[in-house]
């Protein structure tokens, strides 16, 4: 088994409803996400994906909250933008368009700071 892992960032803002203190305010996080694909199988140059297709294709899904209030968008408009829920959200979203059999999102981490990180996975 094979595991290639990207690092991308982007900044937006958020609230989170229901939370007693101060981050239920809106604010801004400079947010750190990665990922972490698996693959059993090497193309014939020996790689399992271009590390730049697969950075491309997460820029492209979280550039839909890159300089935006998160809790505008869906689905966070109806649930709370909180890291955990971030983190499923890409994993579930890059899934669809890489689990192919071959390659698989394994797990996806989400830093809204140097001190705080979320992670979704399935299985293991």
């Amino acid at each position: 088994m094979f595991e290639v892992s990207i690092h991308t960032s982007f900044a937006s803002a958020h609230r989170l409803r229901g939370y007693e203190g101060v981050c239920e305010n809106i604010h801004g996080h400079n947010w750190k996400a990665e990922v972490v694909l698996r693959t059993e199988k090497l193309n014939e140059i020996g790689i399992g994906i271009d590390f730049k297709t697969l950075k491309s294709m997460t820029d492209e899904i979280l550039f839909q909250l890159d300089h935006q209030d998160i809790n505008q968008i869906k689905p966070f408009d109806q649930i709370n933008p909180s890291s955990e829920n971030l983190a499923k959200w890409l994993y579930d979203e890059l899934s669809a368009k890489l689990n192919d059999g071959s390659l698989c999102i394994h797990r996806v981490n989400v830093q809204e700071t140097d001190f705080y990180t979320a992670s979704y996975f399935e299985g293991e």
